[in-house]
């Protein structure tokens, strides 16, 4: 079993940059702005020769238990709780604080063992922040820059003097990853009709799904009550999450992967850089999801802003699926649903079908029906028609409804086959693909919607010109 390593300090002393300098790649968020991590983040790590688990954590404050910072400290002390190794920081460059001296006294309690991190010490006058640590009593502070990557070899040093070396090297696991970006496909090209679909449905690799929505909709508290238990922070303010964090869950056996992200505001109200951060790091997530659960305030639904994240989730290729949260609010049960059901039609018809529960993550009602409709869309997302039936529906549908004439010459459809799935996209040989009326396309794309059962997923359709064996011959000469 791989061991873990927890990163503790006061905000602002580089915790999250020394968590994506052990990663091996730019995570977690890093501002200048103290407090910027608010929830516990888990990643396999690397550190030369030792693999291990590193846990990002909010910086510690002082405050109630009920306030923000209060609760961003309890994930911090459930952190030090999992991890067998801590690496408490400091701020060589400033010095000491009485932050430090309180918080190291939790750390010394936790009975862990600890290595004391001085961090920026590249800083003129860091020299004497750093001695001024060993007044802390847990150790020779180590001296690093998290930032430029100095003094790692002695870091590595310290964590097997800490741990031992029977504990570090004792099993010799590849490194995981939370996100293999070979398996995702992003973008809207369709694939050569002759290629191999590397996208196969395959059941045994984690499912990846990226939890989405405006500011305080209820993402975090929907995806700790899908896991039973309070692993990401809530609360009643407005924009708590920032980073977007996966969690790992097991639902009636298959692995899950799930990723909370920062609540997205209309473009022209995110001004400032921390909060811009937030939203392309949410927007990461939904490229590199399969399936994209929109949380939507069952309250005040289908504002403008839910339907262009809605309609970036499917321009994306992503699978997506609503989630009417809050539902325990609503007074009217029966007949708000069926005028959602009946909006979500008409609002969103570039993905037909679209499956739209109501749930309350505060209560936990809806959750296994959102879970099914999930499974349900994810085995659309994925499905593959042969040939032969997508020919033998493509006669049938042209016969009834054959293509439009354009400029006195009708256009000719003369098959269609699947180039890929994940979302499905087809390939149909026409005559003249430039002058096919859109219209005629959606016309095709709605009646295999229909024919095929693909609810609420997005479909691709190219359109492309057969060659002419015969062009470009020269004549024969008699």
């Amino acid at each position: 079993m791989a061991f873990k390593i927890a990163i503790i300090g006061r905000p602002n002393v580089g915790k999250s940059t020394l968590f994506n300098r052990l990663v091996g790649k730019k995570i977690a968020l890093v501002d200048d702005t103290p407090g910027v991590t608010r929830d516990r983040r888990v990643h396999a790590a690397k550190l030369y020769d030792l693999t291990f688990d590193v846990i990002d954590t909010a910086g510690f404050e002082d405050a109630g238990a009920a306030t923000l910072q209060g609760r961003m400290r309890a994930q911090t002390e459930i952190a030090i709780q999992e991890a067998d190794l801590i690496f408490f920081m400091v701020d060589a460059k400033s010095g000491l604080t009485p932050d430090d001296r309180t918080f190291v006294e939790i750390v010394r309690r936790s009975g862990k063992p600890v290595v004391l991190v001085a961090n920026k010490s590249e800083a003129r006058g860091a020299q004497g922040g750093a001695l001024e640590a060993w007044e802390l009593g847990i150790g020779e502070p180590v001296q690093i820059s998290a930032e430029h990557g100095v003094g790692m070899p002695d870091l590595r040093d310290a964590v097997v003097e800490a741990l031992g070396k029977e504990r570090v090297f004792a099993d010799d696991e590849e490194e995981g990853d939370d996100i293999a970006e070979s398996d995702v496909l992003i973008g809207e090209d369709i694939a050569d009709p002759d290629a191999e679909d590397v996208h196969a449905y395959d059941e045994t690799k984690p499912l990846r799904i990226a939890v989405v929505g405006r500011p305080n909709a209820g993402k975090s508290t929907l995806i700790n009550a899908l896991i039973g238990e309070e692993r990401l922070l809530t609360g009643p303010e407005a924009g708590i999450t920032r980073d977007s964090i996966s969690v790992e869950w097991d639902w009636r056996g298959r692995e899950i992967k799930l990723f909370d992200t920062a609540g997205m505001r209309r473009k022209a109200k995110v001004q400032e850089k921390l909060e811009k951060l937030s939203v392309q790091d949410g927007l990461r997530a939904i490229r590199f999801a399969e399936i994209v659960i929109i949380v939507l305030d069952a309250t005040i639904p289908f504002e403008k802003q839910d339907l262009q994240i809605a309609d970036l989730i499917i321009r994306e290729g992503r699978a997506p699926v609503i989630a009417f949260n809050k539902w325990d609010l609503i007074d009217n049960p029966q007949e708000a649903l069926a005028e959602l059901r009946e909006k979500t039609e008409r609002l969103l018809p570039q993905a037909r079908g679209l499956q739209a529960v109501p749930v309350s993550a505060e209560t936990g009602r809806g959750l296994d029906k959102l879970m099914d409709a999930v499974m349900r869309t994810h085995r659309v997302w994925n499905s593959r028609v042969s040939t032969g039936k997508l020919n033998r529906w493509l006669d049938g549908i042209t016969a009834h409804h054959p293509p439009p004439a354009v400029a006195g010459r009708r256009l000719k459809v003369k098959y269609i086959t699947q180039a890929k799935t994940r979302p499905p996209g087809f390939v149909v040989s026409c005559s003249r693909p430039d002058a096919m009326p859109q219209s005629y396309v959606r016309y095709l794309v709605n009646n295999l919607r229909d024919a095929f059962e693909m609810p609420g997923v997005p479909i691709r359709m190219a359109l492309r010109t057969s060659d002419n064996p015969f062009a470009g011959r020269a004549k024969k000469k008699k």
